[in-house]
């Protein structure tokens, strides 16, 4: 029996949500609430967790790929938000490294702080800033288990040239996983019963 074939989709509304490629973000705040407004409609379309994140183009501010939690779905683990917006961003310019000659500088914006293993990934990304909304204690007092991270995980990004902001928006990206926990979204750590939807 031959393996299966995986190919990587986003869900059919992120297209209907983000109608113009060429909108502008200007502010930090703005790229931000369009990552929160991802996680939220991500869960409230039955897509996947509570969890977004983009890729932009530092020079512009124009979205270079949306990100969006889809474990659940694909039955994939490691497919959370910064993965998929970076497998997007990287499919998108043709370039593993988004740092690579010819790039703009792209800044990760993710509605909540990276896990262990998205946190492992950034610095082979490429990317040359990370915006962080909810902090990892958000996510883990609904349930979620973020792994083990080196306590100075900022300064470890920074020693690699990577800035790092975080609590932009913070109380309005811990609303929607405050939102997700009370109407009863499974929390999908490993071990737990998965349920399956469609993308």
């Amino acid at each position: 029996m031959p393996y299966p074939h995986f190919i990587l989709q986003l869900p059919d509304w992120i297209d209907v949500f983000l109608p113009d490629p060429d909108k502008v973000y200007p502010t930090v705040e703005d790229r931000m609430r369009l990552v929160i407004e991802l996680s939220r409609l991500n869960f409230v379309h039955g897509t996947g967790g509570p969890f977004g994140a983009g890729i932009f183009d530092l020079d512009t501010h124009k979205l270079i790929a949306p990100g969006v939690n889809l474990v659940v779905c694909f039955n994939c683990c490691v497919l959370h938000a910064e993965i998929v917006a970076l497998m997007i961003a990287q499919q998108v310019t043709q370039c593993y490294d988004l740092a690579g000659e010819g790039m703009p500088p792209c800044e990760m914006v993710v509605s909540t702080e990276p896990c262990a293993m998205c946190l492992g990934a950034i610095p082979w990304s490429g990317i040359r800033r990370l915006v962080c909304g909810a902090r990892d204690e958000d996510a883990r007092s609904i349930g979620f288990d973020e792994g083990e991270k080196v306590p100075d995980w900022i300064g470890a990004l920074a020693k690699r040239n990577i800035s790092v902001e975080r609590n932009v928006c913070r109380l309005e990206a811990r609303a929607v996983l405050r939102q997700y926990f009370e109407t009863g979204g499974i929390i999908y750590n490993s071990r737990q019963q998965q349920i399956l939807c469609t993308p």
